[in-house]
């Protein structure tokens, strides 16, 4: 990965931010998880440090039907995996995706393994968006080692906000804006620097989806950014970049986004790997976000890859991944 030098925020964060990250991901969740994260924490034993609720599950009513997404923090690796070529490609290019299913209650998962020390690397230094954009986020915590755990886990989500929007605000340059402005800038910023299959005004939804949360973060990073972000009256905000400043961060995106597009294509190869019925599962996650049916032939399953490449080519020519 990219390095980038962000230590700056990780070592003032304000403690409104860290609470209200912490009263955040502890709420109380909908709809009962317990099934699958215990065939998680079977799976990884005394490795398991942490075990991270975020996506669209968090607010649906029903998860029956749906795949629910988890990040699982390990100790280390080598505690987690048995498998060499495992612990060799999970340090090589964290996350690794894997597939879990409760065979009682018929709930499914996608879950991210990714260690304690990479965790904190990818919100704290890593150039790429890929983890300091998901855990600015809402986000639930299932399951926490100890109380240690727990508290570093809230400053490390304060983290990512202050990271996130760091990385992002200068895009607006010298202007006026809500917080909605702000996260729907931050996350048409993000979603562009990785591959896909959402449509357009998803950037908004999200937004709206849970603007009380993002006002409240807002509120409480904003002292901490530096006088680059003035609340006004009326719940406004006043960025103070230049012209020069936003033309810097719009080449850094422009960066990440190839950057992301190789990652990106890089994850999914190694997705087949290590996740159970990964072709199906990308088949179902396009049709289901863009409406686009992908046929999956036997040549694909024979050579995922290879197919895999060729079929997401034709789907950026059709703007169905973006």
């Amino acid at each position: 990965m990219i390095s980038n030098n962000q230590t700056a925020f990780y070592h003032h964060v304000p403690d409104t931010l860290e609470q209200e990250k912490a009263s955040q991901s502890n709420r109380m969740v909908i709809n009962d998880f317990t099934p699958l994260t215990r065939l998680i924490q079977q799976r990884y034993g005394d490795s398991l440090d942490a075990i991270i609720l975020y996506g669209s599950c968090l607010h649906t009513r029903t998860i029956k039907d749906a795949v629910v997404d988890f990040y699982v923090i390990v100790d280390d690796y080598k505690a987690a995996f048995s498998s060499r070529f495992l612990r060799t490609i999970s340090a090589w290019l964290p996350p690794t995706v894997f597939y879990v299913e409760d065979k009682v209650s018929g709930l499914r998962a996608k879950y991210a393994v990714i260690s304690n020390e990479d965790f904190s690397r990818g919100i704290r230094h890593w150039f790429h968006p890929y983890l300091w954009a998901r855990f600015a986020q809402p986000t639930r915590i299932l399951y926490a080692r100890n109380k240690q755990c727990e508290q570093k886990l809230h400053t490390l989500l304060a983290d990512a906000v202050l990271i996130f929007l760091k990385n992002t605000l200068p895009a607006l340059g010298n202007a006026t804006v809500t917080a909605e402005g702000v996260w729907v800038n931050a996350f048409t910023l993000s979603y562009g620097a990785e591959l896909r299959t959402e449509r357009a005004n998803r950037p908004r939804q999200l937004s709206d989806f849970s603007l009380g949360d993002f006002t409240r973060l807002t509120m409480f990073a904003a002292p901490n950014l530096e006088d680059k972000l003035t609340p006004l009256k009326n719940g406004q905000y006043k960025c103070n970049f230049s012209a020069q400043e936003k033309r810097k961060v719009l080449r850094q995106w422009r960066l990440r986004r190839l950057q992301g597009r190789f990652l990106s294509i890089l994850r999914l190869s190694k997705a087949t790997f290590t996740f159970t019925d990964a072709i199906d599962y990308a088949a179902w996650k396009i049709k289901r976000h863009s409406g686009v049916s992908v046929e999956i032939t036997p040549n694909m399953r024979r050579f995922p890859i290879l197919w895999g490449l060729k079929v997401l080519w034709s789907l950026l020519r059709q703007g169905v991944v973006r």
